[in-house]
């Protein structure tokens, strides 16, 4: 007999941004502790196919899957809370759902039928929805829709969710996640606009079986008991969710709520032996609380500014994976964003690097801000300023090699100048082609790969083995015309592809420098608060001892 999977839908509502990715990850923390196996899945409305071709800057961070799939970054999130891969069939836009069904019927696999908005594309995803369920074999699915209810762009999801419900109501709750203002002027906290959120969500046939009421502060009673009375739920399934210090205290914030045990209940569902992870995992945020120590590390890039504002989600997983490594050693990562064009402007301002305990260069595309990356890149190495380089960042640091320490003053990659002297960093040559045919998709390297570390190294050291599984999303690779000299000059290529063609880590020995060392790959993706990556965990350990070097 298959199994009976059960469905949670996490929806949000009067405004974006206040966590549901974060309560989709923990609803999922909490029940994976009841002993339940659990997936999650995210639905984005846009008509984009796959997130790899959206802005950083507008849309966030770009996740890529051990498949190769370039998702929302709230894949992360499910990753890093559930300690699980997930991979292309727990994602799907709107794009990608319509592509289907319109290939479909120009395959006639309709067998002539009128193909309808209403009901093949709910049904499509649907379809998606149970496959994704069925491959995980999980006794609970747990489903962000993108966007916020009253949006045109997401109704035809909530289409399916209510479709879903009809054909089985006890296997199918909603979850609405909904902001309670505090206006200053006011003093208090408003219910009315979850109250509208809760009717716009009516108004799609769907009544939220929990909402999950975001605040500054907790929700009082005298508030949990209006948001049920107008919104036609129970007091106790009015889940409070303040703001807090780390993102990892809200499964245990839920918790206080009891909000697994009405989970359970309103899904016929029993818990079976708790795994203990709920433990470890308050055991690890005490440690982040704990922790006293600063080291300060300042992230270069360009992906930092929207009008007015710093966006850091355009680096969300580096983020995460330094909170992780900083639980690990046991201090707190202090982060400072610099914009690396300031040192294009004035060289002088290379100075401030020097009051960092580590300095950190993570992926990225285009010429915006080069120069002021290399320029850092030499400051940290010649300074002996502990120094990390996350794909892009691995490249201009074999590019700041090549330049200042080999003599090719030239040095640089295909991708900012295709007739540069020395292309220290380009395509290889099967992609080229690709490129010239425009295939753009076909240039990128994409998913897990191995690597081949050698024995001796810092890579080697961190990991503590000979072979690893790393994520990729890059076009450009390290010229293997140009690594034999770059090894006679000192730099030593610590991993490989295992043909040896493609070069993996970059690094300096200890000897020369405490930590220089630079990833073709994302090591940011494998990261998660109860496994922090190896790689990571070197850096803000080096950063450390910077530190307690100064200091003492």
């Amino acid at each position: 007999m298959a199994k009976q999977t059960k469905y949670i839908f996490v929806v949000g509502g009067v405004m974006s941004g206040v966590g549901k990715g974060v309560t989709t990850s923990s609803i999922g923390k909490i029940l994976q502790s009841r002993g339940l196996n659990v997936t999650a899945f995210k639905i984005d409305p846009y008509i984009n196919v796959d997130a790899g071709t959206m802005n950083p800057t507008e849309h966030g961070e770009v996740f890529v899957l051990k498949d190769g799939y370039e998702t929302d970054q709230d894949m992360g999130n499910y990753e890093r809370f559930l300690n699980i891969e997930l991979d292309r069939g727990n994602y799907m836009t709107t794009g990608s759902v319509y592509r289907t069904v319109i290939e479909r019927e120009r395959n006639l696999e309709y067998n002539g039928k009128c193909v309808e908005v209403v009901p093949h594309i709910p049904l499509e995803v649907i379809s998606r929805i149970k496959q994704a369920a069925h491959k995980s074999a999980a006794d609970v699915a747990i489903i962000e829709i993108g966007g916020t209810v009253g949006e045109y762009q997401n109704i035809l999801f909530l289409e399916a969710v209510r479709m879903m419900k009809i054909e089985s109501p006890e296997d199918v709750i909603t979850v609405i996640v909904s902001y309670i203002p505090t206006p200053s002027t006011v003093g208090e906290m408003k219910t009315k606009p979850t109250q509208y959120a809760v009717r716009a969500l009516n108004s799609t046939g769907i009544q939220p079986d929990i909402i999950v009421a975001r605040a500054e502060r907790p929700l009082d009673e005298k508030r949990k008991e209006k948001i049920a009375v107008f919104c036609s739920v129970r007091k106790e399934d009015v889940i409070s969710a303040p703001d807090v210090e780390s993102i990892y205290d809200v499964p245990l914030n839920f918790e206080k709520d009891h909000l697994s045990d009405i989970l359970l209940k309103k899904l016929s569902l029993k818990a079976k032996k708790q795994n203990g992870t709920l433990k470890e995992w308050e055991k690890a945020v005490k440690r982040i609380h704990s922790a006293t120590h600063k080291v300060h590390i300042g992230i270069v890039g360009k992906y930092f500014k929207t009008g007015d504002f710093v966006l850091s989600d355009a680096y969300i997983s580096v983020i995460e994976a330094l909170k992780h490594a900083g639980c690990a050693v046991g201090v707190k990562v202090v982060l400072d964003w610099i914009d690396s064009t300031d040192f294009e402007k004035d060289k002088k301002k290379l100075l401030r690097l020097k009051k960092y305990d580590g300095i950190l260069i993570p992926g990225g595309f285009g010429s915006r801000g080069v120069e002021g990356k290399i320029r850092a890149v030499r400051f940290c190495r010649e300074n002996n300023i502990p120094y990390f380089g996350l794909c892009y960042g691995m490249q201009l640091a074999v590019i700041e090699y090549a330049r200042n320490v080999l003599g090719l003053t030239e040095a640089l990659t295909t991708e900012i100048d295709q007739k540069t002297v020395h292309p220290v960093v380009d395509i290889m040559p099967e992609q080229k082609e690709n490129l010239r045919q425009k295939n753009y998709g076909a240039t990128m390297r994409l998913g897990h790969y191995e690597a081949k570390i050698l024995p001796n190294t810092i890579a080697r050291i961190a990991y503590g083995k000979d072979s690893v599984l790393e994520r990729h999303r890059h076009r450009y690779e390290v010229n293997p015309a140009y690594v034999k000299d770059l090894e006679k000059a000192g730099l030593v290529f610590s991993a490989t592809s295992p043909n040896g063609v493609l070069m993996e880590i970059a690094e300096l020995p200890q000897a020369k420098h405490p930590f220089f060392l630079g990833t073709q790959f994302h090591p940011e993706f494998q990261s998660s608060l109860l496994h922090p990556h190896p790689l990571f965990v070197a850096f803000v350990k080096a950063a450390s001892e910077r530190k307690n070097r100064i200091e003492s």
